[in-house]
């Protein structure tokens, strides 16, 4: 059984605003296969791939 990955904030920051999106149900389900691989939640597998594009758009990440 491995871990997953989370995001680590510093204590005391608080929750960062939730972000909902509607996707078909096969989708997500591929989604979480995908973020399950890469030992992720699908979350931070979701968040991991955005910081990526930003990235090849040439676009500063704040992480």
């Amino acid at each position: 059984m491995s871990t997953l990955k989370y995001d680590k904030n510093p204590k005391g920051t608080g929750l960062s605003p939730t972000f909902q999106i509607r996707i078909a149900p096969e989708l997500k389900a591929q989604f979480e296969v995908a973020a399950k691989a890469a030992g992720m939640s699908l979350g931070n597998w979701l968040k991991t791939l955005g910081r990526k594009e930003l990235e090849r758009l040439g676009i500063d990440v704040k992480k």
